[in-house]
């Protein structure tokens, strides 16, 4: 497919970036894959110009950094002019099927929970500030609008957010309140950097998390962490279920199927780093 065309010529403002000044070497790259974030399911084509615009470069470095992404296969021309995320993404995609470490380790255990529990089951792990879906295994019943791999989740929401949450090094945890303060108190994790360590406190010793109703009204969450052997998060396991859907379900055995779940994981992780 053919890659994008140069305009013809640098536009006035673009003669820095074209001289190769240091300010653009450093903010090329994050700006180029910025343009990745653009596409989502609402909006999967975009335009040269609408990419130009949304990120806010000139037109000649516009077009450099749509002509980078083409040539790594990360974009893909279906019209002249008009781009989607490309064929390079989807192999990518099944090579960290095939190697992530996190995923090999919880082949089977995914598919134990769903015989145990009845409803899907999902493994998840932190991703900038929020926690994205990396693996599931569905029960045949389960509601096809229920979260799963390759969506996210707000980091102070839900169990197998919070889990991790709890979970993340002290280091991290003071920049993360430091940026997001008012979040963290609006759900109910703490009014002041006291209350939320506390708050975390609690999960952390618990070893796991129930949750009921924080996205859809009636639903339970059950999550436990999946640790390093410095006690710090890799990721969580969880599992969902409508309450009055499935009153079958025992919380305490779902609770131990998942922390038994996530212990197992933890444990294939260490054994395959010392092998």
């Amino acid at each position: 497919m053919p890659a994008p065309e140069s305009p013809d010529g640098p536009d006035p403002e673009d003669r820095e970036s074209v001289g190769g000044g240091a300010d653009d070497a450093a903010g090329s790259p994050a700006k180029t894959f910025q343009i990745l974030d653009l596409f989502s399911a609402e909006r999967p084509v975009w335009s040269t110009a609408s990419i130009i615009d949304a990120v806010q470069a000139s037109r000649s470095t516009g077009y450099r950094y749509i002509k980078t992404l083409h040539d790594a296969g990360l974009l893909t021309s279906v019209r002249n002019g008009y781009y989607s995320l490309g064929p390079r993404i989807i192999e990518m995609d099944l090579q960290i099927r095939l190697t992530d470490p996190l995923l090999l380790a919880s082949d089977g255990v995914l598919e134990g929970l769903v015989d145990t529990i009845g409803h899907s089951a999902l493994l998840c792990t932190a991703f900038r500030e929020s926690v994205l879906c990396i693996g599931e295994y569905r029960a045949p019943s389960s509601p096809t609008n229920r979260f799963r791999r390759g969506q996210r989740r707000p980091l102070f929401q839900g169990a197998v957010s919070k889990v991790i949450l709890a979970h993340l090094p002290h280091y991290r945890l003071k920049a993360i309140y430091a940026q997001h303060e008012q979040a963290i108190a609006d759900a109910g994790l703490g009014r002041d950097w006291a209350e939320f360590r506390a708050a975390l406190g609690t999960i952390k010793r618990d070893g796991h998390l129930v949750t009921l109703g924080e996205f859809n009204p009636g639903v339970y969450g059950v999550a436990a962490p999946v640790l390093t052997p410095q006690r710090t998060a890799l990721g969580s396991v969880g599992v969902a279920w409508d309450e009055v859907e499935r009153r079958d379900v025992e919380l305490e055995q779902a609770v131990r199927a998942v922390t038994e779940a996530a212990a197992t994981i933890s444990a294939r992780l260490q054994e395959r780093q010392t092998d």
